[in-house]
């Protein structure tokens, strides 16, 4: 199967998830920038106004892939800006995909997720797998955002991640490692 994994990681945990899950999927990782540097400020007005920024590479580095495995946070309940255009780009280019993001999960799950991608892409997604920093921190106390927003995943969380991450792809497309 040929599969591209796409990565956007404002923190760089979803940053180094995607070089794990590509080292062992062994597909090609493309990592998302944008030519301006990124402030909680651009974040918030982004998804207030709902902003497609400019990102390199370009979208149609897309084409021509058995599966697309986008990673990027979920900022307010939406995917992180600098992946949009990359999902605007699957609505007049379909393609299967699915979806990974390492996010705090302080405030609970990312229940609107799924819809979020479907408007954006006009396909249903072969697979969410929505992580939360929030499961790999001491549940002796209530976790709060503070806690998450700083938090940056380590080679035995990642090891973990990637664990988990490879058992739900490869139960929602059994083909994945065939």
């Amino acid at each position: 199967m040929n599969i591209k994994v796409i990565s956007y990681s404002f923190t760089g945990n979803n940053e180094s998830l995607a070089c794990s899950i590509a080292q062992e999927l062994s597909a090609e990782h493309i990592k998302v920038s944008e030519p301006k540097p990124r402030t909680m400020g651009i974040i918030i007005l982004d998804m207030l106004f709902k902003r497609i920024p400019r990102v390199q590479p370009t979208p149609e580095e897309l084409n021509g892939y058995d599966l697309l495995l986008f990673l990027g946070p979920v900022w307010m309940g939406q995917v992180a800006a600098p992946l949009r255009s990359y999902l605007r780009h699957l609505k007049s280019h379909p393609a299967n995909y699915a979806f990974i993001s390492i996010s705090g999960g302080a405030d609970a799950g990312n229940g609107k997720l799924e819809g979020d991608l479907e408007k954006r892409t006009g396909i249903k997604p072969a697979a969410i797998i929505d992580l939360h920093i929030a499961d790999l921190l001491p549940v002796s106390n209530k976790v709060e955002r503070k806690d998450t927003a700083s938090y940056k995943i380590n080679n035995n969380d990642i090891t973990k991640l990637t664990s988990i991450t490879m058992t739900q792809l490869t139960s929602a497309i059994p083909r994945i490692k065939g």
